[in-house]
């Protein structure tokens, strides 16, 4: 073996790290000090973690991709720092604490952070059930759960400081250079030909999409975002997500759009033949993004999804290439292509008395209208709430449910409408439409709209009225009767058996 005086100072300094780095690997498996050693090892290109009963020791490994760069002592102290700052921000009970590893006579000891002569330096974490992150249970993700997620990350999002490094139109074109570095590295799996497609079709959905891009970055709608939200990073605990494992190297991909961060999800969903969950998650994190942002800007933005779920799409692919996983590769890589042919925009309205099942209904057909994650729901009763400043489980007073309001109320939702549909997304309305001249105007929004009046018999709206819980509608009993007393048979809208199965129902939305 050759000695020191042999070797170049900088392979000795290599070397040396080297040497290091697996002396203190093999301290940390041992136990870190500890009288047990830990039970699992986890290796992931850029770090290592050592799962103990209670508490789990990340690691940062001293390598460089170019998008990060971990190879110094001071390099590894700012991106765990920053690590746990983020990822406190999201789960503040699995990230606890920050240690420096310095050393101990002939072995090494957990210092406090910024102690002297730190060789390296290691992150605490609760360890927590790996088999509740959503990517080992996806099945556990209903609709409700989606919808859920989709309305916290949306708080998330608003919380969230402005950025620009990653966002607007250079910064989904530094992504989208990355991923074809990294497909064209992986031709023998993919195909050369399949992946210069799909990075052709990229580059001009990106053109056509630059203008829109800037003006989301401009509005302030790039923000310092979790920039790694797939399945894997969600873990499902007390009926509630956590958010965890937020990126921290690299600004460009964490200061991102916000839609951007959303369609890692819903790609991911998607993916999984999740595509019901992920049209909740995408509507639920619509309306609630809406009470903080303007909605206008929001729904704008779904003229950019598509491109944001390809490039989504398109880092799975590459990951699981380099991975060793080429038919997952392959199968990213369709996706990616899936997701920029787009489907023509479609209107459905849904109206019928309180009771009558149409926000079920929507939500059943939703995900099927267009490309995925499917159509856009706007329903009435939840523009009146955002309009109102109230949550969507909030009641109203009754001054909201005035002439005036409800005048101001489809008025926003009619132009909400509009909106989605320039973008090239599919619409489902959902109001009880019992005025004509209501009815007339849904129709006028698109060449394709369809409606459909639900009816069903009285006894059957008052049973359903009355036991219903935990939603956006304010309609009692009383609510209820007072329509039943004005109501006029509709002749202008396909009916509908609203008592009937609801697979019926959606089988004679869709004929």
């Amino acid at each position: 073996m050759p000695n020191r005086r042999n070797l170049p100072k900088r392979l000795w300094i290599i070397r040396a790290v080297i040497v290091m780095h697996d002396a203190v690997d093999q301290w940390l498996a041992a136990g870190a000090g500890g009288d047990v050693a830990c039970d699992r090892r986890i290796e992931t290109p850029i770090s290592q973690v050592y799962l103990f009963a209670d508490r789990a020791l990340k690691r940062k490994k001293p390598v460089d991709f170019g998008f990060l760069d971990f190879t110094t002592l001071e390099k590894r102290h700012w991106a765990s720092e920053r690590e746990l700052r983020l990822n406190r921000i999201t789960a503040p009970d699995v990230y606890r604490a920050l240690h420096a590893i310095v050393a101990d006579g002939d072995s090494f000891a957990l210092a406090p952070f910024e102690a002297q002569g730190a060789l390296d330096y290691v992150l605490e974490m609760r360890r927590f059930d790996e088999t509740s992150v959503l990517s080992e249970c996806p099945e556990r993700v209903d609709d409700a759960l989606a919808e859920t997620i989709g309305r916290e990350i949306a708080r998330f999002h608003g919380r969230a400081l402005q950025g620009r490094a990653g966002g607007g139109a250079a910064g989904t074109d530094y992504v989208l250079r990355s991923n074809a570095d990294q497909m064209r590295a992986l031709t023998t799996d993919l195909g050369a030909e399949s992946v210069e497609r799909l990075v052709a079709r990229s580059d001009a959905e990106l053109a056509r999409q630059t203008p829109l891009l800037n003006a989301r970055l401009q509005a302030g709608l790039v923000r310092e975002c979790h920039g790694d939200l797939h399945l894997g990073n969600i873990l499902l605990e007390n009926g509630g997500a956590v958010l965890f494992d937020r990126i921290e190297f690299n600004d460009r991909l964490i200061e991102i759009d916000v839609l951007y961060d959303l369609a890692f999800l819903l790609m991911d969903l998607s993916f999984r033949a999740r595509r019901g969950p992920a049209n909740r998650a995408l509507n639920g994190w619509l309306d609630e993004a809406a009470r903080i942002q303007d909605a206008g800007l929001l729904y704008r933005g779904l003229a950019a999804l598509p491109l944001f779920l390809s490039v989504r799409a398109g880092v799975r692919c590459h990951v699981s290439g380099h991975n060793g996983q080429p038919d997952a590769a392959r199968a990213y890589l369709a996706a990616a292509e899936q997701h920029l042919q787009r489907q023509p925009a479609r209107l459905l309205a849904f109206g019928g008395l309180s009771g009558s099942g149409k926000s079920t209904l929507a939500r059943v057909v939703a995900p099927a209208l267009g490309a995925a994650p499917g159509a856009v729901i706007l329903r009435s009763d939840e523009v009146r709430k955002r309009l109102f400043g109230r949550a969507a489980l909030e009641p109203l007073p009754p001054e909201a449910y005035s002439a005036e309001a409800d005048e101001q109320i489809h008025a926003a939702l009619f132009n909400a409408a509009q909106i989605v549909l320039e973008a090239g997304c599919s619409v489902v309305l959902d109001a009880t439409f019992r005025d004509p001249a209501r009815r007339a105007q849904a129709m006028a929004l698109h060449a394709s709209a369809r409606g459909f009046w639900l009816d069903a018999p009285a006894e059957v709206l008052r049973a359903r009225v009355g036991a219903r819980t935990c939603d956006a509608s304010d309609a009692d009993l009383q609510v209820l009767e007072r329509q039943l007393a004005l109501a006029r048979p509709v002749g202008d809208w396909v009916l509908i058996d609203a008592a009937a199965p609801l697979a019926a129902q959606a089988a004679s939305v869709m004929l």
